[in-house]
């Protein structure tokens, strides 16, 4: 209506009126050409899986709820969380360490983050698992030959567990506590002069003003991070620990039923990380509420 009574406002004084146009989108073809690729590359993938004799799905279904599969998904399943809440323990301190005013404390936390990033994961499990050749009893006093207060031999404490838990967990301690200092930087400094000025100390403006703030800004990095962990549990089977690849491995050992499993496998990796991702969505929008 407006466009019509402006064109007929432009007639009265003796100006043309304003004519009409269709806008057409231009055609990106590009983006037709790509979908094209991506459905033809899916489609030559799935006819591989379906038609392939090597696949037998039958023994896929079978062996996807096999008693010992389902218990390696649980050993994974139990490895991920362990090594990720040392990862976030450790992680925290050593970005609380970065951002102290000590010297000593932050020449300590990045010496750590240099260390531990410049090791292959594969090394540290092993190196961990063999600490009784360098240290054949593990104990606490006082050091260079002083008195012991506790003792206790390294090879009945280090397993295969132990071992894979502390060397995956503080290895990825390295790079959670980059993601948490990232997210405490996010964090307006405004904030913590808020907190104090209402009678907090430092300690009190951290955890109870900064920390849940960066938080919001910690979880997708910390989320990306603990979905990495879920599959890098598979490098632990180096040393024996029957999580859910080493259980497959041992069953396709025995009845070279090699393929099969190792879909199972993948299958069981894929639904993990969409449980994982689909509760990493739930908790960033939960994390953004009021932003």
């Amino acid at each position: 209506m407006a466009v019509d009574a402006l064109t007929e406002n432009r007639k009265l004084v003796g100006l043309p009126g304003r004519k009409s146009f269709t806008y057409r989108s231009p055609i990106r073809v590009g983006r037709y050409v790509s979908a094209a690729s991506a459905m033809l590359a899916g489609a030559i993938i799935v006819n591989i899986l379906a038609s392939s004799p090597a696949a037998k799905w039958p023994r896929v279904a079978t062996y996807f709820i096999d008693p010992l599969i389902l218990e390696g998904v649980g050993k994974t399943i139990v490895l991920t969380f362990a090594a990720m809440a040392i990862a976030v323990v450790v992680g925290i301190a050593l970005a609380i360490m970065r951002r102290s005013t000590d010297p000593s404390l932050r020449a300590v936390s990045w010496v750590y983050v240099y260390v531990m990033r410049s090791i292959p994961v594969l090394v540290l499990i092993l190196f961990t698992y063999f600490l009784a050749v360098l240290l054949p009893r593990l104990s606490f006093g006082i050091p260079f030959g002083g008195p012991k207060i506790w003792s206790v031999d390294t090879n009945s404490v280090i397993s295969p567990f132990t071992a894979s838990v502390i060397a995956l967990g503080l290895a990825q301690a390295a790079y959670t506590s980059e993601i948490i200092r990232g997210g405490l930087l996010a964090v307006d400094r405004g904030q913590v002069e808020a907190a104090m000025s209402v009678g907090m100390t430092s300690r009190q403006s951290f955890w109870r003003v900064v920390l849940p703030q960066a938080f919001r800004v910690i979880v997708p990095g910390l989320g990306n991070e603990s979905i990495g962990m879920l599959k890098a549990t598979s490098l632990v089977q180096i040393i024996g620990y029957t999580e859910l690849l080493t259980t497959a491995q041992r069953i396709y050992s025995m009845n070279f039923a090699t393929v099969p499993l190792l879909i199972v496998v993948t299958a069981w990796y894929m639904a993990l990380v969409a449980i994982a991702s689909f509760g990493q969505a739930k908790l960033e929008k939960a994390m953004s509420r009021g932003f």
